[in-house]
């Protein structure tokens, strides 16, 4: 009995294998295209936004002619096309790489600038406009990293064609970061830790002087030292309100006020 129990598994098996070798093999169509052929398709797939199927092509590239002048290029257009397709992970792992690898490439700045892009789309995305979410819900961590990468193209490269758009950049992280500090203050003044709420406030003021936010900060600031009782403090600062920010909202009879949905500040 166990000796056809074992004939009828092994004829099971090789049925199996039978079949197996019945099946077509899956055929690469890219076999035997040359780097030529390779890049022009994938740059084909990446106008189209095949994504995918473009990072598929540029890493056959890589492979078939790592050392032809078609493999730097792939190495920076599967970054690229990472970050096109949203893989924000992929994507700087490619930019690192690819920056590891050649430190001295021409377009090297490209990268360094890709960098930061990524970084920065990953903090300022669509959906939180739409959904108005607000700012202390976001880790900072993705704005003060953008500010770093760009900060870099700047330090490194400041001839780069990409230059003038990472400035500007910069500037516009300058005040997510100072809103954000100030932002945090005014939740611990409405939870009545007014000490912290002074600090957070203060340290906004030192690390972004030239953000529009220290208005705000300066004004959250008086209010902590009001209510902490201290008046000389509080005046003090109400004084450099009132010379740096004559024309406040925060000094008209609706001084006392805190608007809702502060962080609108686009509006």
């Amino acid at each position: 009995m166990q000796k056809k129990l074992s004939l009828v598994v092994a004829s099971f098996v090789l049925l199996g294998l039978s079949a197996c070798s019945l099946l077509p093999e899956k055929i690469d169509e890219t076999k035997g295209w040359s780097a030529t052929k390779l890049y022009s398709e994938a740059r084909e797939e990446m106008a189209g936004q095949h994504y995918d199927r473009a990072i598929q092509l540029f890493g056959k590239l890589e492979s078939s002619y790592p050392f032809g002048v078609y493999a730097q290029q792939a190495q920076m257009e599967v970054a690229y096309a990472n970050y096109k397709s949203g893989d924000q992970a992929q994507a700087l792992a490619a930019v690192e790489r690819f920056i590891k690898l050649h430190p001295n490439h021409a377009n090297v700045d490209y990268m360094y600038y890709l960098r930061g892009l990524i970084n920065f789309n990953d903090q300022i995305g669509f959906l939180n406009f739409i959904y108005e979410q607000d700012p202390t819900e976001r880790d900072p961590k993705a704005t003060r990293e953008a500010f770093a990468a760009f900060k870099q193209l700047v330090d490194k490269f400041p001839n780069s064609q990409y230059t003038p758009d990472a400035i500007q950049r910069m500037n516009y992280l300058i005040n997510a970061m100072a809103q954000y500090e100030v932002h945090v203050a005014r939740y611990y003044y409405r939870r009545e830790a007014y000490l912290a709420s002074v600090n957070r406030a203060q340290s906004a003021i030192n690390d972004f002087r030239d953000s529009p936010a220290i208005e705000e900060a300066l004004f959250i600031m008086m209010r902590g030292y009001d209510k902490l009782g201290m008046t000389e403090l509080r005046d003090d600062t109400q004084r450099v309100l009132t010379k740096n920010f004559p024309n406040s909202r925060f000094l008209g009879a609706n001084a006392g006020q805190i608007e809702k949905k502060w962080w609108k500040f686009w509006q």
